[in-house]
């Protein structure tokens, strides 16, 4: 998302938001390793992280105030507005901006730009550990924005009981494992520091916390894919509460395929969550 012009993209984004009646959610990715492959200047880490930070700061300026003038290392705008403007209502002067990485130069973006910092499906202990660092890391850098939010990105393997739910998340890694099931493709999946965290988690067992499964990472699985919680909607809701309580408010949850999953979890997971 940060590789393109913030301009136009905040003006379609407003668009949207007109559209759908002020709904839109936005995450920023800040780009691949080659950018140059995609007719843009290839930069490292940091390039990439301090274009994003511009990024996010001018598009916030552009859907708040008028005629906005900007110069920085990567984007300059002179007298701009965007029109229309995104809805607002109920406190919400733009879409929410999401953010994920793990490395210390996203981890310093997030916590002055985002407004909600993205998290997979991590141990509990490791998801109160960034949480703690990144509430620290907003005020020693002067956070502007009002508090940064946390959420989850995760796999939720639901089922009407607990032994079930633990079959069919068995029998889907053992495709995996086989080459029939699913498999993440990325070239770059490696690369990332969010993705090598989960990853490494393998190594601390195969099932963390009460129902975190690590197995999927080590057959392919990748991003939210890489470890599930698994379990009757019981079984996760209990789960998804106790990362609530670290300071988790927005859970982005799914599993695959995708159309008669999200009844499912529509169905038996959501009551438990909302009720």
């Amino acid at each position: 998302m940060a590789e393109r012009s913030p301009l136009p993209w905040a003006q379609l984004a407003a668009t949207l938001d007109h559209l759908t009646g002020g709904r839109v959610l936005i995450n920023i990715v800040s780009g691949k390793d080659h950018l140059a492959a995609y007719g843009d200047s290839d930069g490292n880490q940091a390039d990439r992280y301090a274009r994003t930070k511009e990024f996010m700061q001018l598009v916030r300026k552009l859907w708040t105030e008028e005629d906005v003038t900007y110069r920085g290392e990567h984007f300059s705008v002179d007298n701009s507005t965007v029109a229309p403007r995104p809805v607002v209502r109920d406190g919400r002067r733009h879409p929410r901006l999401y953010f994920g990485g793990a490395s210390p130069a996203a981890a310093r973006v997030a916590a002055t730009e985002a407004d909600v910092q993205l998290f997979w499906g991590e141990p509990l202990d490791g998801v109160a550990e960034r949480i703690e660092r990144l509430r620290r890391l907003s005020a020693e850098l002067g956070r502007e924005h009002a508090p940064l939010e946390f959420g989850l990105r995760v796999t939720t393997l639901v089922r009407d009981t607990t032994e079930q739910a633990w079959a069919d998340a068995e029998a889907k890694v053992a495709r995996m494992a086989n080459g029939t099931g699913t498999i993440w493709h990325n070239p770059n999946w490696q690369a990332a520091a969010g993705q090598r965290r989960l990853l490494d988690l393998a190594a601390r067992g195969e099932v963390l916390d009460d129902n975190l499964y690590t197995a999927p990472g080590r057959f392919g699985a990748g991003g939210a894919g890489t470890t599930w919680l698994v379990g009757s909607a019981e079984d996760v809701a209990r789960s998804l509460r106790k990362y609530a309580e670290l300071g988790i408010a927005h859970f982005v949850l799914s599993d695959t395929p995708y159309l008669s999953e999200i009844e499912r979890q529509g169905n038996q997971l959501l009551p438990l969550l909302l009720g």
